[in-house]
């Protein structure tokens, strides 16, 4: 099933039109107030600097101010409740802003730009913590990416038409008066129909002190390693989309000698690159939490920020180029593609890192570790617009800062990625899978989304540990031989995964024990544990009687068994299909087409070696 199909299921289709709606009438307010400020009021430049500078200050400061609150508001208390207040201080703050555009009232507009901050501030949290209880664990990738999309187009267009009405002559003011109230309206009306979402943490004792709730919220954001590694990632993405954005205004002037129309379609296919790539990480990631797309996001960033230094088009000097004349200029698409496809990468860096989130952190906390990431990520937008105005202080041109921004990007991820290897695991796996193989999988939903499970599996080749791991949506322990486990470059992998090693009794009778007790402890931590119970990899295709250690498992702790079953690996690379000599030289079979399929899962008190391995032969079939 498609992401856009939850476009038409009412648990998600009207909160995503209240987001893409509040983040339209943000930045159609934002844009009307500066092109009003900036082009209509005749005022001293020194002034209009003073007000341009200051409003992005104004609408963030909330951020720091109230997150904290609206964190524990988004677990005590049902959300969509929250949600219908939250749009009816949109309709109130619209309406104010209203008489501020026809009275050319600048202070009453900075008030109405604190407002909306206030307001962005106390959606945040609700916005990606309810989108867990609305959505299915593999939705959640899809429901991220489609609201990713929906905010950078919404953003778009609201810049576009806030600046489009304050030029309609004689009725500027009037116009966006009116279509700010009237898309505040709609966004309450919408939100009405937004299912319940019933509170996370009723119980929640209420700290009505910013300062101290907001040092416990970051405590607890930082409680759980990787969660709050990919908080400081998703902060890292807002400190470099921040520093580019920042830029564009001047490089559309200076660098690609265009007018506004430049502006509007460079900011253009910043956002539609942020929407495909958002939209594209479902695919790549076959409707998983994905993490191992972070790695590539953070190195086409890189990648393309430093090609957009060296894209000069050929433009004359102090030209001032309508789009369509731009694009014919000699170089132009080369930056085209550039800003295009830093939105791609930026899509395929930031989605996976929300729906980690949303996945990892207790359902219980989740809003209030989202009201910690905001926090962090207001503090980096505040860092990067220092970064920017330092870069242009030292005399960098823009080419240059979006040079040094992306050589920065690389030393920034290298950080994250050695903190949490976890991302760089995921990474290097769905490299080998996606580029050795063609996957299709059936019956995976199998795998319990919570609780402890054995997974059992037929083993054919050495990638079968890594083709599991792509590919079923929950993380597993592995356990697997010893020898396999300290393959070099998959020993990286396999130990950031906690496989467990495992040696037969006259290899290593205490490194079997070992394991078998590593095996119990994991599952009674709730976790799943995957096994290979033929003992080895298939020399003849066939599935090799499954040894008994399945059935010391379940003696011990009864918890339920998935079967899966591999199909048409025999054959591909890493198998044993022509001896170990194969291994020499080139595969036959190098993207081969292989099948991982599930079957329904056994209580643990009715499953033993015997059956399961009846089972996986029967899903198995005739494709070795």
């Amino acid at each position: 099933m498609s992401q856009f199909s939850l476009l038409g299921k009412r648990r998600f289709a009207p909160f995503f039109w209240t987001q893409a709606l509040g983040a339209f009438n943000d930045n159609a307010f934002r844009n009307a107030m500066v092109m009003l400020v900036a082009f209509q009021m005749a005022l001293p430049d020194s002034q209009v600097s003073l007000y341009t500078n200051l409003a992005p200050a104004l609408f963030i400061l909330p951020y720091f101010l109230f997150s904290a609150t609206a964190g524990q508001l988004a677990e005590k208390f049902e959300k969509t409740r929250i949600i219908r207040y939250v749009k009816l201080f949109e309709i109130a703050a619209m309406a104010i802003a209203a008489i501020g555009f026809h009275t050319h009232h600048i202070s009453l507009l900075l008030l109405v730009l604190f407002l909306m901050g206030v307001h962005s501030t106390v959606f945040g949290p609700i916005k990606y913590s309810i989108l867990p209880q609305a959505l299915e664990r593999s939705e959640l990738v899809g429901g991220n990416a489609l609201v990713e999309t929906g905010t950078q187009l919404a953003m778009l267009i609201g810049m576009i038409v806030g600046n489009s009405l304050m030029l309609i002559e004689g009725y500027g003011t009037l116009a966006a008066s009116l279509t700010t109230i009237a898309i505040a309206v709609a966004g309450y009306l919408v939100c009405r129909a937004i299912p319940s979402a019933p509170a996370t943490a009723p119980e929640l004792r209420f700290n009505w002190n910013p300062l101290s709730e907001t040092w416990r919220v970051l405590k607890l954001t930082h409680e759980d390693r990787a969660v709050f590694n990919a908080v400081l990632g998703i902060s890292w993405f807002w400190f470099f989309g921040t520093v580019m954005i920042a830029q564009l205004p001047n490089y559309t002037r200076h660098v690609l000698g265009g007018d506004g129309s430049v502006n509007t379609l460079v900011l253009t296919l910043f956002s539609l690159g942020t929407g495909i790539g958002s939209l594209l990480c479902e695919k790549l990631s076959r409707k998983r939490v994905e993490i191992g797309l972070v790695p590539m996001g953070a190195f086409g960033l890189t990648v393309f920020a430093i090609d957009l230094y060296f894209a000069r088009p050929a433009v004359a000097a102090g030209a001032s180029l309508t789009w369509h004349a731009f694009l014919a200029v000699p170089g132009a698409w080369r930056a085209a593609m550039d800003l295009t496809l830093i939105g791609a990468f930026a899509g395929f860096y930031v989605v996976p890192l929300f729906a980690f989130v949303q996945s990892r952190a207790p359902r219980e906390r989740l809003s209030r570790i989202i009201a910690g990431n905001n926090i962090v990520n207001a503090l980096l937008i505040c860092i990067a617009s220092g970064f920017g105005i330092g870069l242009t202080a030292m005399g960098l041109d823009t080419p240059t800062i979006f040079l040094v921004t992306g050589l920065v990007n690389i030393a920034v991820a290298v950080y994250i990625f050695t903190l949490v290897p976890e991302f760089m695991m995921r990474f290097m796996t769905w490299v080998l899978v996606n580029t050795l193989y063609r996957v299709r999988v059936d019956g995976l939903a199998n795998v319990p989304d919570e609780g402890a499970a054995v997974v059992v599996c037929n083993h054919v080749s050495f990638m079968d540990p890594l083709i599991l791991m792509a590919c079923v949506r929950r993380p597993m322990r592995f356990v697997m031989y010893y020898k396999i486990f300290n393959i070099p470059v998959l020993n990286f992998i396999f130990r950031t995964a906690r496989a467990i090693p495992i040696a037969g009794r006259n290899e290593d009778p205490a490194l079997m024990e070992k394991a078998f007790e590593a095996i119990d402890a994991a599952l009674a931590g709730g976790e799943v544990v995957c096994i290979f119970p033929e003992g080895g990899l298939t020399r003849d295709g066939s599935i090799q009687a499954f040894r008994p250690g399945i059935d010391r498992i379940l003696a011990r702790r009864q918890v339920p068994v998935v079967p899966l079953a591999l199909r048409g690996m025999w054959g591909s690379i890493f198998s044993r299909r022509d001896g170990m000599l194969r291994r020499a030289r080139l595969p036959r079979r190098f993207w081969s087409r292989i099948e991982l399929v599930g079957g329904a899962a056994y209580p643990g008190g009715a499953a033993n070696a015997a059956v399961l391995e009846a089972r996986v032969s029967e899903l198995r079939g005739d494709k070795a």
